[in-house]
């Protein structure tokens, strides 16, 4: 497979790169900076630029069979990341005939917002974060892809497990979490399968 993915240099992002690359398919990711994300090999295209930047947009998604946003927040970026990477990328798939579309969100976004008292309460904490990603499953849900919506509870650093559960309907519960290597395996793999197309599973270990 061709993939274009966003967020490449992010924690989930290296993962899902380097787990990508070595499954034989060809990535294509957009960079701030050329030397932004540390590795190198042959099947790796970096495009270097901004989502203030159609041209380069343009050109990550080009003649992808998938593209995929593993965006989010860290120190220094805007609160509204995953919102305006997504309002700068679905224009760039219509334009260039890509359909599929695979987005990282989070468990406790839209509709799953009062799912318990502790999301509630993690929303009240972290309120800009969660804005942004209901505010970014608005625009995929409304666009003309095929789209899916990953939902993880809390992510961790640890080893991957090589197992998960995943299900729209699935509740992860007060101690709910997921190693980002795990959540990189599950978004390669429903890159792959085409699997859960207009859904918003949610995926726990």
């Amino acid at each position: 497979m061709k993939l274009a993915i966003f967020g490449a240099s992010g924690a989930t992002g290296r993962h899902l790169v380097k787990q990508a690359l070595d499954a034989g398919h060809d990535v294509r990711v957009l960079l701030r900076r050329a030397d932004g994300l540390p590795l190198d090999h042959p099947r790796l295209s970096r495009i270097v630029g901004g989502f203030d930047d159609a041209v380069a947009v343009q050109a990550v998604v080009r003649n992808a069979d998938a593209v995929v946003s593993v965006l989010g927040s860290r120190k220094g970026a805007p609160a509204t990341i995953c919102t305006d990477g997504v309002r700068s990328i679905l224009p760039a798939m219509q334009a260039a005939g890509v359909r599929r579309l695979i987005a990282l969100s989070a468990y406790g976004a839209l509709e799953t917002s009062t799912a318990s008292w502790f999301i509630r309460f993690v929303r009240s904490v972290i309120a800009d974060k969660m804005r942004d990603k209901d505010n970014m499953e608005l625009l995929v849900r409304d666009s003309d892809t095929d789209w899916t919506l990953v939902r993880p509870p809390a992510l961790t650093n640890g080893q991957a497990q090589g197992r998960y559960r995943a299900g729209a309907a699935l509740r992860p519960g007060l101690t709910g979490h997921l190693s980002r290597a795990d959540l990189a395996a599950f978004i390669l793999a429903t890159a792959q399968g085409g699997s859960y197309i207009r859904a918003a599973p949610v995926v726990a270990a």
